[in-house]
């Protein structure tokens, strides 16, 4: 099956795609945890789980300089187009998004480097493209609470109240990140997309509004 690579950006507030013309030779994807280990008296090197690590994307691709049958995607005759719109997209810091159809793969990515060149003759420009998966960093002001709150008993979190409360998917946001905001468990974000009808755990948009119960009622 042949894939479409998609880079879904926006530009001067217009929503603009890029498709890759050919279907890469191959693309990688790296997932993973932070393992730290530790040396306890007695019982030597322990290995202790950490948190989920951001995605790293490599994908190896061709630009054409000719209309081959294989092009799957928008075809120009000058394959220094697509090179120069993602060292644009570099040099801006550009967060874009990747979509590999038919796949779970949908993230906010950055352009970490680009290297390419010809190697055949045909002028066809061979590529690889390093990407690295964002997170929008949000920045919590601190606010000091009156004496007399501060006195009273503290209230439930929204996770622990009897009722659910609703949530607005912000551009960056993964439902694991979302369990751990709320329940401080991660592995329950495939039970939360499951109470909201998300058929795909690993696929959710900004806009989207969220459903988030009390933990016992996942």
């Amino acid at each position: 099956m042949l894939r479409k690579i998609i880079f879904k950006y926006n530009n001067a507030g217009y929503d603009n795609e890029l498709i890759l013309p050919v279907t890469p030779e191959s693309f990688e994807v790296s997932h993973g945890i932070n393992i730290e280990t530790v040396n306890i008296h007695a019982l030597g090197d322990v290995n202790i789980a950490g948190y989920p690590t951001l995605a790293t994307v490599s994908i190896s691709c061709m630009f054409p300089a000719q209309q081959y049958p294989f092009v799957v995607g928008p075809f120009n005759p000058d394959p220094y187009v697509f090179t120069r719109a993602f060292e644009q997209w570099a040099d801006t810091r550009l967060v874009v998004r990747l979509v590999v159809t038919d796949t779970s793969i949908n993230i906010p990515v950055l352009v970490e480097s680009i290297s390419y060149g010809e190697k055949d003759g045909t002028n066809d420009v061979y590529s690889t493209i390093s990407l690295r998966e964002y997170r929008e960093m949000m920045l919590v002001k601190k606010q000091t609470a009156p004496a007399a709150q501060l006195r009273s008993s503290p209230k439930a979190s929204p996770a622990t109240a009897c009722g659910a409360v609703s949530y607005t998917v912000k551009r960056g946001d993964t439902l694991s990140a979302i369990c751990r905001k709320y329940y401080q468990n991660v592995p329950l974000y495939p039970k939360l997309a499951k109470l909201n009808n998300i058929k795909n755990p690993n696929l959710i948009f900004p806009g989207q509004v969220l459903k988030i119960p009390a933990k016992n009622q996942l």
